[in-house]
């Protein structure tokens, strides 16, 4: 029983570190400079299986991180500078990889608070990102469904620097 419970939180925690690791992907990628977007598309490979369906509110579904790729560096990069904080995580394990390792489903709910700034304006999107997640015995946990919720938006003046 106490096995079960480790392997539980463990894969827990593997789950949660992905959505991490998209956030910061989701900022390189923003910088629209060719090392940085490399970088980010490198994350996402890690993060989104190869046939994942990607999507966000007004935006069709795409398959694939190299596809999600384009779209955010198409969202981002009029930006200065961005940045993704992920809070609260909901994560329900469905099923937990078989002795083989292979197997293993969960759903992730995470909310979201980003940032994206220009020279004179700051634009604040809160929402949440509905995940599905698989395991395979080569990659681990990966993301194989996700929609991007807007919950609410502001834009402000930029008073500083």
């Amino acid at each position: 029983m106490q096995a079960a419970n480790i392997n539980l939180m463990l894969a827990k925690q593997s789950i949660s570190e992905l959505k991490h690791l998209y956030a910061h992907a989701t900022d390189l990628i923003g910088r629209a400079d060719d090392t940085s977007v490399t970088e980010g598309r490198a994350i996402y490979h890690r993060v989104f299986t190869r046939g994942a369906r990607i999507g966000a509110a007004g935006i069709d579904p795409v398959i694939g991180p190299d596809a999600w790729v384009d779209v955010v560096l198409g969202a981002l990069k009029n930006y200065a500078s961005t940045q993704h904080l992920i809070g609260t995580q909901i994560i329900e394990v469905a099923s937990l990889p078989g002795a083989n390792d292979i197997g293993g489903e969960a759903t992730m709910l995470s909310y979201i608070q980003a940032w994206h700034s220009t020279d004179d304006e700051v634009w604040l999107f809160m929402g949440a990102y509905h995940d599905k997640l698989t395991h395979s015995p080569s990659l681990g946990w990966q993301i194989s469904d996700m929609m991007l919720e807007q919950m609410d938006t502001d834009r402000r003046a930029r008073t500083g620097t």
